[in-house]
């Protein structure tokens, strides 16, 4: 995992199982308080980690949340399985944006939006980790729809794979409404759907 400003540093070997503690507590703050709320101190103190040890690894609190933004660890791929039909992919789909961690995420992404313009580097890693693979694996199954030919072959895949995150990211960000089983089958029923159709 890239720190940083961390490279080069003498002192002890770095625990890494310290290292995953401390990132997990920051996702988890980060998501109950938002980035502007959160503290290093407040990041310590769930972690059971001394003051010292936090800056002595992430010096500032950009470099802190930009490593636990980049743990997370993007399962989509690998939790939307092939079933056969676009339908099929896609209320999988909608399951797996149910799930817990994909929620968290989602949190995590409307704590940080207000500071983002003035971390430019923060910014990469949640669109990297955070907005982008939800439209990389509705192109995949896109993709897959494409070639058994439930769809079209002249779509703009790259377009019409950004429609759901988009609307997600609406949904949470700007009404500050909360993503249910409800509205992500509407998305995918009454827009999504009609658009490969039409």
């Amino acid at each position: 995992m890239c720190r940083m400003g961390s490279e080069g540093r003498p002192g002890r070997k770095r625990d890494d199982s310290r290292d995953t503690a401390i990132l997990q507590a920051t996702l988890a703050v980060l998501a109950e308080t938002g980035y502007e709320r959160m503290t290093t101190d407040m990041v310590a103190a769930r972690a059971g980690a001394s003051k010292a040890t936090m800056y002595r690894r992430w010096p500032s609190k950009p470099e802190l949340v930009a490593d636990a933004v980049a743990s997370l660890s993007d399962q989509l791929m690998a939790d939307v399985p092939d079933t056969g039909t676009l339908k099929g992919d896609l209320a999988a789909l909608v399951n797996v944006l149910q799930s817990r961690s994909t929620a968290r995420k989602f949190q995590i992404m409307a704590g940080l939006l207000s500071v983002l313009p003035g971390h430019p580097d923060l910014a990469r890693v949640v669109q990297r980790r955070i907005v982008q693979p939800p439209a990389t694996v509705l192109r995949l199954l896109l993709e897959r729809a494409e070639k058994r030919r439930e769809i079209a072959a002249n779509r703009d895949l790259d377009t019409l794979a950004l429609v759901v995150p988009a609307m997600i990211t609406y949904r949470l960000i700007i009404l500050g409404e909360k993503i249910d089983h409800q509205f992500l089958t509407a998305i995918i029923n009454e827009v999504l759907t009609p658009a490969l159709n039409s």
